[in-house]
């Protein structure tokens, strides 16, 4: 017999190792697990994965009608979800100068007041009487607008849906236009304000003045049969006159 070669052994050694670690590469995984997990984008603990936008769809979002005031103009964001509004911003508001401060001082606490409210029926922030006015005015518009589209804004879908809102003519007046816009639930007046009022110089302080009381008295007296303001002798005819009209409409 043939002796092998020194060569040939040594070549066919080589190749026996080299398939040997061959085969041991190959029953290792292909990469290391931990790799491999952090190359998949974890969600945070709790969150969960978009739901194809089923929340979207019961929520609408709704913007008021823009409302000039003395410092510039007012307009109300709502969001409505279920019924309920769950948020309230505005969108345009009084700047420059003092307005910047009323305003970033004034708007939360509308906001606020809004959401836990449901309705316009809300106080105006001491200090930010014209922003506040502006603020409801557009308000009461986006929750129109809401419960025309079918959203059943407020506190409750039954007393939603029997309001209504009416807006009465315009009244001339010797100082300025008077125009009164009112909320009938269930054949009461349950909420009155002036959209438009006299203003600029003395007017403005007498308006500011005479308007919160002709609304808090046309709630509670139900009806165009309110005494006038001291000193807003004008402005209170106006008001009542257009009032009325409001509650002609209304059928009240």
């Amino acid at each position: 017999m043939k002796k092998s070669h020194p060569i040939r052994r040594a070549v066919l050694a080589t190749a026996a190792t080299v398939s040997g670690i061959v085969l041991l590469l190959s029953l290792k995984p292909a990469s290391d697990p931990g790799s491999a997990a952090a190359a998949v984008p974890q969600q945070p603990p709790g969150a969960a994965a978009p739901q194809g936008g089923a929340q979207a769809a019961g929520t609408a979002t709704v913007d008021g009608a823009v409302v000039q005031t003395q410092y510039g103009p007012v307009q109300v964001r709502l969001t409505v979800s279920g019924g309920k509004v769950t948020r309230s911003e505005a969108v345009q508001a009084p700047s420059g100068g003092r307005s910047s401060q009323i305003t970033a001082d004034a708007v939360p606490e509308l906001n606020q007041a809004a959401v836990a409210a449901g309705s316009a029926d809300i106080d105006a922030v001491s200090g930010a009487t014209y922003t506040s006015a502006g603020y409801r005015q557009s308000l009461q518009s986006a929750l129109d607008k809401a419960l025309a589209g079918g959203g059943q804004a407020g506190q409750g879908s039954g007393d939603a849906q029997a309001a209504r809102t009416v807006t009465g003519a315009v009244a001339e007046t010797q100082y300025g236009p008077v125009q009164v816009r009112i909320t009938v639930t269930g054949g009461k007046v349950t909420r009155s304000e002036a959209v438009q009022a006299p203003s600029g110089g003395r007017s403005s302080q007498i308006t500011a003045d005479a308007v919160p009381e002709l609304n808090q008295a046309a709630v509670a007296a139900g009806s165009a049969d309110i005494d006038a303001v001291s000193g807003a002798t004008y402005t209170s005819a106006g008001y009542r006159q257009s009032l009325q009209s409001a509650l002609d409409q209304a059928g009240g």
